[in-house]
C-alpha cells in the first residue's frame, strides 16, 4: 500500500518541484545547494505517522534523526499532496473535500463514526481571529481538536 502511494503520488511531488525551480530565475548552478535529509519516502512515511497519530514534529524528528524544522518542511509538502489526491473509497470513487466525505455515507445509506482528540495548545494572544475556538468547554483547556478517524 505504502509503494502504491509512492509510485502515485512521486511523480506529482516531482512535476510540482520542477515547475518551482523553473517558475524562477537560477542562482545556483543545477545540483548545488542543500541536499534532501530525508527521501521522499521518509517524508511521506512521517506526514502519515503525524496525520494518523498526532506525534508530534519533535518526536518524529528523533525518530528520523533530522532536525525538527525537517519534519515541519516535511509535513508542509507531502499534505497538499495528499489532499489533493482525496480519499479511496469502494468502486474507485475518490472523495477530495470535506464535504465529500460527510454527504458519501448518508447517499450510500451507511454511517461514519469520526472522533476527536484534545491536544494542549498554546492559546492564541488577545485581539487574534478565531481564538475562542481554542477553549474547551469539558476539560476546560486551551486546546484544539485532532480528529481520528474510525472504520
Amino acid at each position: 500500500m505504502i509503494a502504491d502511494l509512492v509510485a502515485e503520488l512521486g511523480p506529482v511531488r516531482q512535476a510540482r518541484r520542477d515547475a518551482e525551480l523553473l517558475d524562477r530565475p537560477r542562482r545556483r548552478a543545477v545540483g548545488a545547494g542543500a541536499k534532501y535529509k530525508l527521501v521522499f519516502v521518509d517524508r511521506l512515511l512521517a506526514t502519515l505517522v503525524h496525520l494518523r497519530h498526532g506525534v508530534t514534529h519533535d518526536v518524529l524528528a528523533c525518530w528520523f534523526q533530522v532536525d525538527r524544522s525537517t519534519i515541519t518542511r516535511a509535513v508542509g509538502e507531502i499534505r497538499p499532496l495528499l489532499a489533493d489526491r482525496g480519499c479511496r473509497v469502494e468502486d474507485g470513487l475518490r472523495l477530495r473535500t470535506l464535504a465529500d466525505v460527510i454527504t458519501h455515507p448518508g447517499a450510500t445509506g451507511r454511517t461514519a463514526l469520526m472522533d476527536a482528540t484534545e491536544t494542549r495548545v498554546r492559546r492564541p494572544g488577545a485581539h487574534r481571529g478565531g481564538r475562542s475556538r481554542f477553549i474547551s468547554g469539558k476539560s476546560r483547556i486551551n486546546a484544539m481538536k485532532a480528529p481520528r478517524h474510525h472504520r
